[in-house]
């Protein structure tokens, strides 16, 4: 991520995976760990020694990560608390590790689709922004009214046009970090992010899928249901759902069902997930149904995820056709003119 601290996405797929087979193997976490620090990826080696060295000391996963929480993704957090804490922390690795490569897929699919897009707006923003400055110097040696493009010409145009055309792109991407990244409007950023066609319906099933793998673990553990419910809405990475939490603790400690308490989160969870937990509990099944959902949601994530690169590639496609029909029309002004 931009500015961020965080490990490469590679380097999260490689420890889940090997996290998820060694302790599987039985070895410990501290030897896990200690085998990173020294044959780990370049970015990995300095995180996983510090992290030994904790887990030397005694202190607990949970503990040792938040150490490092700049590098890790708030979702790794949360899933390898909810691990530990339930006694399923090869399990958790697992399905981090699925979760973690689907995402790197998907991102080389975004990107692979969409360069030859980008490419292409950013070559039309180029011509136009040399259109406008050679238009501008033509007039200018002819003595004649400079002729305009987009209303701007001669070289203070072409700069204003690049400035405007740049800078509205990287205004937009760091106001949206800033505001992601405030505890104050990060929940209401997730919210809204979830309501946008496409990329909603997609960080919606992340976030339930997740949260179906933490109830699931943490239902069938013995935690206090109302730890299960904190853990496991944290365990979304998502701080719409976060947000959630005081409300469903509240209703679970004045005696509602994990169906009336569920129910609290409407706003962003989906019908049919609230009436599945319903009929789970009526059967008292609700780990089992759990995971049911959450392999199902882990599907329609990835089918969301590919549904909405082809939608990214074709915004962009559409943008870059906007900026070249608008100069089209620009020029072909200027040439009508000249005609005049």
């Amino acid at each position: 991520m931009l500015f961020s601290k965080q490990l490469p996405l590679a380097s999260l797929v490689n420890l889940c995976h090997i996290l998820r087979h060694n302790l599987d193997a039985g070895l410990t976490l501290r030897d896990v760990f200690r085998q990173q620090a020294t044959r780990g990826s370049a970015p990995m080696r300095p995180v996983a020694g510090r992290i030994q060295t904790a887990l030397e000391q005694g202190e607990s996963l949970e503990a040792a990560l938040e150490q490092e929480k700049d590098h890790f993704p708030p979702m790794f957090l949360a899933m390898a608390s909810v691990g530990e804490h339930s006694g399923h922390l090869p399990e958790i690795f697992k399905e981090l590790s699925k979760y973690y490569s689907l995402q790197q897929k998907l991102r080389r699919q975004i990107i692979s689709r969409a360069f030859p897009t980008v490419v292409q707006f950013i070559l039309a923003i180029l011509i136009i922004a040399l259109v406008i400055f050679v238009l501008g110097m033509i007039g200018a040696s002819n003595q004649q009214k400079p002729m305009a493009i987009l209303g701007m010409s001669g070289t203070s145009g072409a700069l204003r046009f690049l400035v405007l055309s740049v800078g509205s792109i990287v205004l937009a991407v760091v106001l949206y970090l800033v505001l992601q990244r405030s505890l104050r409007y990060q929940a209401p950023v997730e919210h809204l992010l979830l309501w946008i066609p496409g990329l909603g319906p997609c960080l919606e099933a992340i976030a339930v899928s997740r949260l179906a793998l933490a109830l699931q673990l943490t239902l069938d553990s013995g935690l206090p249901i109302t730890d299960a419910l904190r853990m496991s809405l944290k365990a979304t990475g998502n701080a719409a759902f976060e947000a959630q939490i005081p409300q469903v603790v509240d209703a679970l400690k004045t005696g509602d069902s994990l169906t009336e308490a569920l129910g609290k989160c409407r706003a962003v969870l989906p019908a049919d997930f609230l009436m599945m937990v319903a009929t789970a509990e009526e059967g008292g099944r609700v780990p089992e149904m759990m995971k049911h959902q959450a392999n199902y949601y882990h599907e329609e994530a990835g089918r969301r995820l590919q549904t909405l690169a082809r939608m990214l590639t074709g915004t962009m496609w559409l943008i870059y056709a906007g900026f070249t029909i608008a100069a089209i029309f620009s020029i072909a002004g200027v040439y009508l003119n000249l005609l005049k």
